[in-house]
């Protein structure tokens, strides 16, 4: 058991903490490849579409050709671009909606997350995908309820808090809600850098080990505490 000061806020990233890095990999990603095409072709011209087209560099939204090209090699390159992240999260929303896509949590998530909102503990979100991503993640869950919308009270981006393995990202975040000390924020994460940020920038920080993550150092595992489920955390 991990003992940590009770949190005002726990800051959750997605992959790889709350949901397996495979889902995102293995069936989000083919779901926006497969999807894109039949989305270009009837939706290219429409007013909707066009905040989505228009944010791609111009040489890159210059036709769907050009387009589709430019999300497979940034896809192929699993980087992190705020205007591929919106595209993406507008590509999934009809998978959600349809059933074809539902997000599978590790099985102490839920579980926990109630009993934290339980205790009085705010939850939010810190994840590369966008906002509009993280939002139908959580509201499509294989959990019980399968929305868990209602109980996250605000949700972290890099496009509106910044890249996450830099410390001011955090302060940032902290500093959108400032009645809430750097200190009383509890952030967990499987990736190192992020929580050495989180850290930095005063936060408390765990380390989630989860199977199909990265193999962790001996190094991080000196240097920061390492737990397998959310079930080890006691405050």
């Amino acid at each position: 058991m991990t003992t940590v000061n009770k949190p005002q806020v726990v800051l959750l990233d997605i992959e790889g903490t709350v949901c397996p890095i495979s889902f995102v990999k293995d069936v989000l990603f083919p779901y926006a490849l497969k999807a894109l095409p039949g989305t270009l072709e009837a939706e290219w011209d429409a007013a909707d579409f066009a905040q989505y087209r228009n944010a791609f560099p111009a040489e890159h939204a210059v036709s769907k050709e050009a387009l589709t090209a430019h999300v497979k090699d940034l896809m192929s390159q699993d980087l992190k671009i705020g205007y591929l992240k919106s595209l993406q999260g507008y590509l999934w929303e009809s998978g959600y909606k349809s059933g074809e896509l539902r997000s599978p949590l590790f099985s102490d998530v839920s579980p926990k997350l109630a009993a934290w909102r339980r205790d009085g503990v705010k939850l939010m979100i810190y994840s590369s995908g966008s906002v509009a991503a993280q939002k139908l993640l959580f509201s499509n869950t294989d959990g019980e309820p399968s929305d868990l919308t209602p109980e996250i009270a605000d949700f972290f981006d890099t496009v509106n808090a910044g890249p996450k393995t830099e410390s001011n990202s955090y302060q940032k975040i902290v500093a959108h809600h400032p009645e809430i000390p750097a200190g009383q924020w509890l952030f967990l994460s499987d990736n190192v850098k992020e929580v050495e940020a989180a850290k930095k920038a005063g936060l408390q920080s765990l380390i989630v080990e989860r199977p199909g993550n990265a193999e962790l150092s001996d190094e991080a595992r000196k240097l920061h505490t390492v737990i397998t489920s959310f079930d080890q955390i006691s405050f």
